[in-house]
Formats: structure tokens, sequence, C-alpha cells
């Protein structure tokens, strides 16, 4: 599959670059999220740096007849419509497991918001894992792994690293892309 997959990125015109980090317990946010192709990409990119991503998924993509497909590839089903202490259940999984890499979308949707959402941040945060950042850039067709951070705490100081590495990455549907920064609740 490896090998098919990177044939198959590079034949669309993608290049992968960076490599997996050596942490065996780590949070990955993945941006710009614009576009439904971000997972297929990334789908794709999981099987080259021979991963096995967990992520968080609306639990409505679980039910028959798709949810054990969602599940086979690491799914974790969240109920996003009220408040059910979600930071705490996903940093209790970081917890039990050996070994887990939780990828996440910060924007939460696709769709053009003002601010990410700040779970990322709180999951990593309390679980005392590092935060990785993989990106989609469209306007260099790269895709990949990039910069691996232990976040301090300080959430000014943190996200300015985080916007600094990601504000030239383009998304596939550019006019979507969210505003890199926290949730005002958060500050």
């Amino acid at each position: 599959m490896r090998y098919f997959f990177k044939y198959l990125l590079r034949l669309l015109g993608w290049k992968l670059v960076g490599e997996m980090p050596e942490q065996k317990k780590v949070v990955f946010i993945f941006a710009p999220h614009t576009s439904n192709w971000d997972f297929v990409i990334m789908m794709m990119a999981r099987f080259c740096y021979r991963m096995k991503p967990a992520y968080l998924g609306k639990h409505t993509l679980f039910k028959p007849p798709f949810g054990w497909f969602f599940k086979w590839l690491g799914g974790i089903p969240v109920e996003r419509s009220s408040s059910h202490n979600v930071v705490d259940q996903v940093v209790a999984i970081i917890n039990e497991r050996d070994e887990i890499a939780l990828a996440l979308a910060p924007e939460g949707t696709r769709s053009k918001t003002d601010k990410w959402k700040s779970g990322f941040y709180h999951i990593a945060l309390k679980a005392q894992v590092p935060l990785v950042m993989a990106f989609l850039d469209k306007s260099t067709k790269t895709l990949g792994i990039g910069a691996t951070i232990y976040l301090t705490g300080d959430k000014e100081q943190d996200m300015d690293t985080i916007r600094d590495f990601y504000q030239d990455k383009v998304g596939i549907k550019p006019e979507l892309a969210s505003d890199i920064r926290l949730e005002v609740k958060d500050s």
C-alpha cells in the first residue's frame, strides 16, 4: 500500500516532506482544512508514512453501513453538539495507550471560521505530549510533517509559533481558510 500511495500522490503532483516523530504519543494537527479532499490526501499520506493515526470524527460517521470503515481507519466517535468533556475523554485514551498519533483538524470544519477550535491545544497540553504540525500546501503541491513542539501553556506564545508555521500554507480551497487563533473564550 505504501508504494502504491506514494506513486499515486506523485502521479497527482504531490510531494511528501518531513519525517515521523520518534515520540510514541503525539497529537498531530493538520491544516489548512478547506476541502473533503484533505481527508483523502492525508489518508494516502498516512500509508506513505506507515502511520496509524487516531482521529476524532462526528459520531454520525460511525453508524452503519460505513461506521466499521471509519473505525478501521482509526476513528474515535465524538458527540459535538454539546459539551461532553471530550478533552478529558481523549486525554484518558492517550494515557491508556502505549502509542497513539492523534490527528486533528484544528478548524473543526471545512468552512471558513474566524478561529480554530481549542481542543487540540488542551488535549496536547493536558496529556503532556508533543504537538506535531502536519500540513497540505496547494500552492507548492506539498504535504507532510513539519515541526514538533511542546506547548508551554502560554497560549499567545504557542499560537504565535503555530501561526508562523502555517501562515504560508494554502488549502485546496483557499477562500475557506480559517484565521489561525484560538477561541476567544479560552483566552
